[in-house]
């Protein structure tokens, strides 16, 4: 990866704000000793505080190939790895078999049967992606989202930057994936993964960096109406909700607002385009019945 994000946490925190991710202090600092150490980093906090969007940008600031594996309930080794590609290996089979009897002959069995496990063959998963190539950024996201099994899987993965595969070999990284991993928390994540990674928990911004992100995401936003929306969204965090916004739930308002051609938010505009901000009706009732000439006061 390139030297000049790696110089200090300083020069990683510029870079990142070179494609556009304005990272506070304490998140800088624990990107620069991942990639420094070479350890994974765990992040935990809030949906939407911006962990999958410091991925990426990492990524992005230090030109390495973004690489994601999404988590879900039922994900196993074989959809994060590879999968042989059955029904090209099927047409391979059929072409073989034709051009031998084409020509008169009798296939090899073992030689036709060695050829269906080619890598050509082969679908590359994004565990397998990162791995071959180098250097790369591997998102595990939402961890908290796969089971225990997968858990003990990957950490095997992390630990060895190496897979085997029975029909080719083992495969090796160049140079390990640098690998962040993502959880909101929704089920506690075992010890041994996170003793294995360096840890951080990603904060709401303040009120002066979330005015900072709004305007240099969505340039067309007014400096007034950035900082309204940051206001009032910061405001719904206060609030019992039962989602409550984050980052990306901020750009989205603000970006909705901006296509009606606001420039400041008044309580009439702010009630209309609740949904771009609040995914759950009970949220937003709590936050009308608050009363919305208040939350933009606040």
């Amino acid at each position: 990866m390139s030297d000049g994000p790696l110089s200090s946490p300083a020069a990683l925190g510029s870079a990142l704000a070179g494609v556009g991710y304005l990272a506070d202090v304490p998140l800088a600092t624990a990107g620069y000793l991942a990639l420094r150490l070479g350890r994974p980093l765990f992040l935990e906090g809030d949906a939407g505080v911006g962990k999958t969007a410091f991925a990426q940008a990492l990524a992005a600031a230090t030109g390495a190939h973004f690489v994601r594996l999404q988590c879900y309930e039922g994900l196993d080794a074989s959809q994060a790895l590879y999968d042989w590609d059955f029904p090209r290996q099927i047409l391979h089979l059929r072409a073989v078999e034709a051009a031998a009897v084409a020509g008169g002959d009798k296939p090899d069995r073992e030689q036709l049967e060695a050829s269906l496990y080619d890598r050509r063959f082969l679908i590359a998963r994004p565990l397998l992606q990162a791995l071959e190539r180098s250097p790369s950024v591997l998102l595990v996201d939402e961890i908290d989202r796969a089971d225990d099994e997968f858990e003990a899987f990957l950490l095997e993965v992390l630990s060895d930057a190496a897979i085997t595969i029975p029909e080719l070999g083992r495969v090796a990284a160049d140079s390990p994936p640098l690998t962040v991993l993502t959880s909101n928390r929704t089920r506690d994540v075992h010890d041994a993964l996170k003793r294995r990674c360096l840890y951080h928990w990603v904060e709401h911004p303040s009120f002066e960096r979330e005015v900072a992100i709004l305007r240099a995401r969505l340039p067309e936003v007014t400096e007034r109406l950035a900082a309204e929306v940051a206001g009032a969204t910061r405001q719904m965090r206060e609030l019992d909700l039962i989602k409550p916004p984050g980052v990306a739930e901020s750009l989205d308002w603000a970006g909705a607002l901006a296509a009606l051609g606001a420039r400041a938010l008044d309580p009439e505009l702010a009630a209309v385009t609740l949904g771009a901000v609040l995914k759950y009706r009970e949220d937003a009732d709590r936050v009308r019945n608050a009363g919305m000439a208040a939350l933009l006061g606040g």
